[in-house]
């Protein structure tokens, strides 16, 4: 690896040159689910004190981290990059054995301190019109909810939605073949014809990138490599500040006619705020491993499993499955072979941050999959965890949306049940309480859980409060 670091550059000195090479991590991003998917070892959030740049050893306040949000079916984020549900970021599945990592080398120091970063506002009408223009979509926006729409999305044709409130999260799908299908055929997502060949890499980013453009991505670094049948997705992974990020991909779909059939990002701007003084990858993997083992010792012998005692010179076979006769399994190592220092999506009062962090890149076995975990590197002396009250009857607020007065909240539920929304109002804070009514005559209903939305209209607009969510009693996340 190189010494020199380009003029450029902003991850700040370095106190030694590691080994062990430094590399950007491009996040995968599933199109099927509009969104990206990722695993943060924490959800962390700004608590209002990401608003003035200002440097930790100053005015900055503690970077107050959110409760986990999201407990409903499905482990990968929506658009909205919500950390992935069922399972609070960065903690071993109950399910699973604990995961410990280990480095294969030495590992960087990183910069003295970052920054976080976060959209802030609104999204202008005129934003909308530039992508929906760039997109191929006639007409002019329309509020619909608390959101931007262009188009019709009840019927053939394209349609774009683009969340009013920031960072302004967009969706994008087209539904009108490219040619008519063949009589009694069907055409997948009614975009094309089934059966065709993916364009090139070169073709898919030469799509997408008047769209990349026009939602201000077009410097970001694409990757034209993940295929969905014979569509081609381009994500696209801005370098913020100078440094990569992680959770905050855009994502274009790119048909085998060589036009763009879906996508999503964000539209509003990154602004910087509140400086923080930030830990080395060392200590960074120590912090992930104790989020990981919870409160074991990844060195602490728990119990074997009944394996055959290997010969002489025969390696020990071992089976992640395996559970002790104590019930707790056998830690499963995984080895980092990369770090590299940069920005990964978590919350803050709610609100989508972006947060300094630790992206690592670790694999199990030698020659199988990489995967990237990522740990908050912001020094934990100025990280303010928030106690998160007992859970109440209520059901959990998964996010929101905001236009004025009008409320819009989203949250899991059942198909036989009725459910209402309510609002208790502060001057910091709107407190969302979900209450669920079975219905009347219901003897036997089917166990299927589906996203519903209810609206809730405030006494005064929402403004800059925090949207608590009172099942759980932690910030809800716009989305």
């Amino acid at each position: 690896m190189s010494t020199e670091r380009p003029d450029n550059d902003v991850t700040g000195p370095r106190r030694r040159r590691p080994p062990l090479a430094v590399a950007s991590v491009a996040a995968a991003v599933l199109l099927a689910g509009g969104g990206g998917a990722y695993w943060a070892s924490t959800a962390a959030g700004d608590g209002g004190a990401a608003d003035s740049g200002s440097s930790a050893r100053g005015e900055a306040l503690p970077l107050a981290l959110d409760a986990p949000v999201g407990d409903g079916p499905g482990s990968t984020s929506p658009a909205s990059d919500a950390p992935p549900a069922g399972i609070a970021p960065g903690e071993p599945d109950p399910g699973g054995p604990p995961v410990i990592y280990r480095a294969a080398g030495d590992l960087p120091d990183g910069p003295d301190e970052a920054a976080v970063h976060h959209a802030k506002g609104t999204v202008a009408s005129a934003d909308v019109a530039r992508l929906a223009k760039a997109l191929g979509i006639p007409g002019s926006p329309r509020t619909e909810g608390t959101s931007w729409v262009v188009g019709d999305d009840d019927g053939p044709g394209a349609f774009l939605k683009v969340t009013k409130q920031a960072p302004g999260t967009w969706t994008f799908a087209r539904t009108t073949p490219a040619k008519p299908c063949e009589p009694g055929t069907m055409c997948a997502n009614g975009a094309s014809e089934p059966g065709g060949e993916p364009v090139s890499e070169k073709a898919a980013k030469a799509a997408a990138v008047p769209v990349l453009e026009a939602a201000g991505q077009d410097d970001a670094a694409l990757n034209a490599g993940q295929l969905m049948g014979d569509v081609r997705v381009v994500n696209a992974d801005p370098r913020i500040d100078g440094l990569p990020t992680y959770g905050w991909s855009t994502g274009v779909q790119v048909g085998p006619d060589g036009k763009v059939t879906g996508g999503s990002g964000h539209l509003k701007a990154l602004e910087k705020g509140d400086t923080y003084p930030a830990v080395g990858a060392d200590e960074a993997l120590k912090q992930l491993n104790a989020v990981s083992r919870g409160t074991g010792d990844a060195d602490r012998d728990i119990g074997g499993c009944g394996t055959p005692v290997p010969h002489q010179g025969e390696p020990k076979p071992s089976d992640p499955q395996c559970v002790p006769s104590n019930g707790k399994r056998a830690p499963v190592e995984q080895t980092v072979e990369d770090a590299v220092f940069g920005l990964a999506l978590n919350y803050v009062d709610g609100r989508q941050t972006l947060v300094p962090s630790w992206l690592f890149t670790v694999r199990q076995a030698p020659g199988g999959p990489e995967n990237t975990v990522t740990q908050v590197a912001v020094d934990p002396k100025f990280i303010e965890k928030p106690e998160t009250p007992a859970p109440s009857g209520d059901r959990k607020v998964t996010s929101y949306g905001a236009d004025g007065r009008t409320l819009e909240v989203t949250f899991w539920g059942g198909v036989c049940s009725t459910y209402t929304a309510s609002a208790k109002e502060s001057a910091g804070q709107v407190r969302i309480s979900i209450a669920e009514k079975p219905q009347e005559g219901k003897k036997a209903c089917i166990m299927i859980a589906k996203e519903l939305t209810r609206t809730v209209t405030l006494e005064k607009p929402l403004g800059d409060r925090t949207v608590i969510d009172a099942a759980s009693g932690g910030a809800v996340p716009r989305g």
